[in-house]
């Protein structure tokens, strides 16, 4: 009985496993109580992650009663990584309430 022997798979390029183009503009939403210093925390952990982030970009949307916020950033998504902790750090933030 004779062994085969199988060259080593060829690394994989994480980039060519996603659906997302890199570099692109990535919006993500962000919801939670309307509360002073919602929109600056959510902008504030979008720059740590996009040092470009342009702050001009983001939609804002009251919920019906006015109790919530919805908030739409953009950001130039480099990575998986990159968006994997993004999103991390967002849904850990305790304004936040989800994330999509």
């Amino acid at each position: 009985m004779s062994a085969s022997i199988h060259p080593p798979a060829p690394p994989q390029d994480p980039r060519k496993d996603s659906l997302i183009q890199y570099p692109s503009q990535f919006p993500i939403k962000v919801m939670g109580a309307k509360v002073d210093g919602f929109v600056h925390a959510v902008t504030t952990i979008a720059r740590q992650f996009d040092p470009g982030f342009d702050a001009g970009t983001v939609e804002l949307r009251d919920s019906s009663a006015g109790n919530y916020l919805g908030i739409t950033i953009t950001v130039t998504a480099t990575s998986r990584q990159q968006l994997d902790d993004l999103y991390r750090a967002l849904t850990s933030h305790p304004m936040v309430k989800v994330v999509l």
